[in-house]
């Protein structure tokens, strides 16, 4: 089967579950908040009464939305005050489950409209590998554990299914793959980007030794990929078919666009930073001693993010909804039995668009 009709993935699991079960990615978010409210105080904030545009790029079901909008408009409500309006768009592909999306931004207690009538939110149905908004139309751009999915799968991954565990010409495929992937996304950012705009782009990343502390976690579910082919539960094409479409990159990766000449596509990097994210449920399990729970969560956050990509070569939908609670149900007595913390890496970057004449050095912290 040739790779590039393989879905890149399934979107996140629907009904919530994105919601209920993705700590980890609030959790980076919440690192690279300082980042966010540095950039809402530093973009150059048009004069008039036009309303202010935030992009929320990969916004999935919504709750991890909430947190950064609001000390994004907090900060802008500090330069404009409150007349001005905002206006806040939420992207992501039109698979997605925007009536989740849609609930939250209504109903969630901590919704960043809840207290500021002039902020209104918006939604879009598309791919961020795909034009989403008229040029110069964003004056603030975020984008939080989306772009390390790929725009499509180049290939497919023998004995695994991520693509930190292949090696030779498939590891150079998804090594080109993801270096045009980024080209491109930065690309379109820096056509919607108004100029004195900033993007805060945040991801799931590498150390500098080349470990996403996922490692376990992924094997284990490999594991049980395995096994399930030999209880017949997944047929053996069907799982040489089951490939994420996630690449978490180096530091060096995204900061080749701009080695060159100092900026890309009139992005210049102001920043881009390689924070240690603790695993907020092992430390949970460290004081109330709770391995159930811990396994519980740490099952549930795998099948709410990787799973639906997984599933999407199983081609009956009973069947995956059963795939995914069989995968659920043997990943958590897997973990049960090798209790181990998932201690992540997430990058953080601000780009601000300048003129093009502008030609900036790109810098990175050490």
């Amino acid at each position: 089967m040739a790779a590039r009709t393989i879905s890149t993935h399934g979107v996140m699991e629907g009904g919530g579950s994105y919601n209920l079960h993705a700590r980890i990615p609030a959790g980076g978010g919440n690192l690279a908040l300082p980042y966010l409210e540095g950039a809402a105080r530093s973009l150059a904030v048009r004069p008039g009464a036009d309303p202010l545009f935030i992009a929320d790029y990969g916004a999935s079901q919504g709750k991890n939305s909430l947190a950064p909008m609001r000390a994004a408009i907090r900060c802008l409500r500090g330069r404009v005050g409150n007349e001005r309006a905002v206006m806040v768009v939420h992207v992501d592909q039109h698979a997605n489950d925007f009536n989740t999306l849609f609930a939250v931004l209504n109903n969630d207690s901590e919704r960043y409209s809840v207290d500021d009538p002039n902020v209104f939110p918006f939604a879009v149905g598309r791919s961020f590998y795909e034009n989403v908004f008229p040029p110069e139309q964003v004056d603030l751009g975020w984008c939080s554990y989306a772009a390390v999915w790929l725009r499509q799968i180049p290939a497919l991954i023998p004995g695994h299914f991520v693509s930190i565990a292949c090696t030779g010409d498939v590891r150079a495929a998804f090594d080109l793959q993801a270096a045009d992937d980024w080209r491109l996304f930065l690309s379109l950012r820096a056509r919607e980007l108004r100029t004195g705009g900033r993007l805060v782009v945040v991801l799931p990343g590498l150390s500098d030794e080349g470990v996403t502390g996922f490692e376990p976690l992924f094997n284990s579910a490999n594991e049980i990929l395995g096994e399930m082919v030999d209880e017949r539960v997944v047929g053996a094409d069907e799982r040489k078919r089951m490939v994420l479409g996630a690449y978490p990159r180096r530091r060096a990766q995204l900061l080749e666009p701009f080695a060159r000449e100092g900026q890309f596509q009139s992005l210049s990097v102001e920043c881009c930073e390689l924070f240690e994210l603790p695993d907020a449920v092992w430390t949970d399990y460290q004081l109330d001693g709770n391995l159930e729970s811990l396994c519980s969560r740490q099952a549930a956050f795998f099948r709410a993010i990787f799973v639906p990509s997984l599933a999407a070569s199983i081609s009956d939908a009973g069947r995956r909804v059963a795939f995914a609670d069989r995968m659920e149900q043997k990943l958590k007595r897997r973990l049960c039995e090798r209790p181990v913390p998932f201690h992540s890496f997430v990058q953080t970057m601000v780009l601000g668009k300048q003129s093009p004449a502008f030609t900036p050095l790109a810098r990175s912290s050490a």
